[in-house]
């Protein structure tokens, strides 16, 4: 058996797809096919079966990374673990974030962080499995190649430090010409007969979610999209109505807010690193950077951009 056929298994049943895992690895679909055919092979097992949605474990699968998880997780870290052994408040962090926390969260507060930490380099890579509401995916550990992550909802495995740090609140917004058009809704029967832009049906229904799930029993589905940005994009054309968290939203001029979190409500914000990464100094330094800014920003991820943002501490007067 050639041990690196199970590289390329793991990357299947954690993309789901022969593109998915090409593309993490750096090769063709050609080449993934062949490699798990391979390994396939040498087992004398099926270890997929081929559905319209993608690539799906089957029970010889699901033994199989069952037993090389273990081992991936500690071969993916070694190179970390050997960069942090130095121990001091330098090197490099990668934080994992969805697109929306990264842009309007956390790179307001870079210069910050950049001057209080100028020998910390600090990567932040754009997941879009952390914006998705539900726990996280058994296959595809959100902190195999990473430090810490930023997630929107609490994560239910794995050894690592967890902390829910606060919540992002979502509201319906919508440009006010398709208001003018098709009426501005004031409360949840009046939802009826519009246009919604929302969730992917796989989206487990917390907050946002649920709320979306009820409204298109009496509306028309514009369109579902796990991607905020292509929601938002989707909006500002006019498509419809569209459910969108509010530090987002609120922030843009062309965008009215139709609903608040009072109705749509919010998805949780969990901290994760792992739990030996979370003593060394500088993973602890992003870590309260993350905090911190969550904290100064708490009014605009709560859907109260109005409030004035917490000062940081350096700013704040003295008495």
């Amino acid at each position: 058996m050639n041990w690196d056929d199970l590289r390329f298994f793991l990357a299947v049943a954690g993309a789901g797809s022969l593109s998915g895992a090409g593309q993490q690895l750096g090769v063709n679909t050609t080449t993934v096919l062949r490699r798990v055919a391979s390994l396939e092979d040498d087992l004398g097992a099926r270890l997929f079966e081929r559905e319209r949605t993608g690539y799906r474990l089957t029970t010889a699968g699901e033994k199989l990374v069952e037993a090389l998880e273990p081992v991936d997780r500690r071969l993916s870290a070694l190179p970390r673990d050997f960069a942090a052994a130095g121990g001091g408040a330098e090197g490099i962090v990668r934080l994992a974030a969805s697109d929306v926390v990264a842009a309007s969260l956390l790179a307001p507060e870079l210069p910050s962080f950049r001057r209080d930490h100028p020998g910390l380099e600090l990567e932040i890579v754009t997941d879009p499995r952390l914006a998705a509401a539900g726990a996280a995916p058994r296959i595809g550990n959100p902190l195999k190649d990473v430090d810490v992550a930023l997630r929107l909802a609490r994560p239910t495995q794995g050894d690592m430090l967890m902390r829910k740090v606060g919540e992002m609140a979502y509201g319906l917004y919508a440009v006010p010409a398709y208001l003018e058009e098709r009426g501005r809704p004031r409360q949840m029967a009046d939802i009826a007969g519009h246009d919604l832009i929302g969730f992917p049906r796989t989206e487990t229904p917390l907050g946002p979610v649920w709320w979306f799930s009820r409204a298109e029993k009496s509306a028309q589905v514009a369109l579902r999209s796990s991607s905020v940005t292509a929601r938002a994009e989707a909006a500002r054309r006019g498509l419809g109505l569209a459910a969108l968290p509010c530090i987002l939203a609120d922030a843009d001029e062309g965008l009215e807010r139709v609903f608040g979190p009072d109705m749509l409500g919010a998805l949780e914000m969990w901290l994760l690193a792992r739990n030996d990464l979370a003593q060394l100094a500088h993973v602890r330094a992003v870590m309260e950077f993350v905090v911190e800014a969550v904290k100064r920003h708490r009014g605009a991820l709560e859907g109260r951009a109005q409030e004035v943002m917490e000062l940081p501490p350096q700013s704040r007067p003295n008495h």
